[in-house]
């Protein structure tokens, strides 16, 4: 089977039940799905940074895909700070007591502490969009902004595609296809405004949708910046034609907060 058949595939399994949760569960069982995503995501991550092994490592990341989301539901963004802030001194203890025991090494704490902040943190400010007044409706428009951008880049991308955006970092992304990709997420975020968040004003929308799809392709860019230091294709093979969790999340990991921050501070 071809990859351009088994994306889709993919995303009509992965689509249904995406929006089951998300229309149908309640703010907890949300915070469930972060926590899946985010276990998965930094299991690719530590096998990246780090290979085989290294427990002690995977264990402090999974602790924070566990603890900081759900400090984000359980006291909004005050806790959520509180415990990354918790957990980084936990992490700077562990590798002092272990500095005893082994030669330190600065690079393994910057991988961790760098990890917590890329994956936990970052992405747990979707369990506080979620948590706010039309929040259902929020998550939707987040979904919107990074997949209809997506889709369109992959198109536009593959059939006018020339000039090469950031070749050293991902030799499939074109400037053609970036400018595609931020066409279809301003057409897709103000298609969904207009049935879905009548509340939210034309220009609101606009520039959410034109500076999110730019951090989502800066997001996209990113993790492949990580995966090609660790000289992989894909971050894993959970997705068939997408790749690992961390592939089908490198989008929407710079985007989320802008999005969180955006509202809290300018739409309000």
């Amino acid at each position: 089977m071809n990859p351009h058949a088994k994306r889709w595939i993919t995303g009509m399994v992965a689509a249904p039940i995406i929006f089951a949760v998300v229309f149908f569960g309640n703010v907890f069982l949300f915070t469930g799905l972060v926590m899946l995503l985010l276990l998965g995501g930094l299991f690719e991550y530590h096998r990246m940074v780090f290979g085989a092994g290294r427990s002690l490592e995977m264990g402090e990341g999974w602790a924070a895909a566990l603890v900081m989301p759900l400090s984000a539901y359980l006291g909004g963004l005050t806790l959520l700070t509180a415990s990354a802030v918790f957990l980084f001194m936990v992490v700077f203890l562990l590798y002092l007591f272990r500095a005893g025991e082994v030669l330190p090494d600065m690079a393994d704490l910057m991988k961790v502490t760098f990890g917590l902040v890329y994956l936990p943190f970052l992405f747990a400010h979707a369990v506080l969009i979620r948590a706010m007044e039309n929040g259902t409706a929020w998550i939707f428009f987040i979904v919107v902004l990074a997949f209809s951008g997506d889709i369109s880049a992959f198109y536009v991308g593959r059939t006018w595609g020339k000039r090469k955006l950031m070749p050293n970092v991902s030799g499939g992304k074109t400037v053609e296809g970036t400018l595609g990709l931020v066409a279809g997420s301003i057409a897709g975020c103000l298609v969904f405004r207009f049935f879905f968040l009548p509340g939210l004003s034309v220009p609101d929308a606009f520039l959410l949708a034109f500076f999110g799809s730019i951090l989502c392709q800066l997001g996209d860019l990113f993790e492949s910046a990580i995966k090609r230091s660790a000289h992989v294709k894909d971050s894993g093979v959970l997705f068939p034609g997408h790749g690992g969790v961390l592939d089908r999340l490198d989008s929407l990991i710079l985007m989320v907060p802008f999005v969180y921050y955006y509202l809290l501070l300018v739409v309000r």
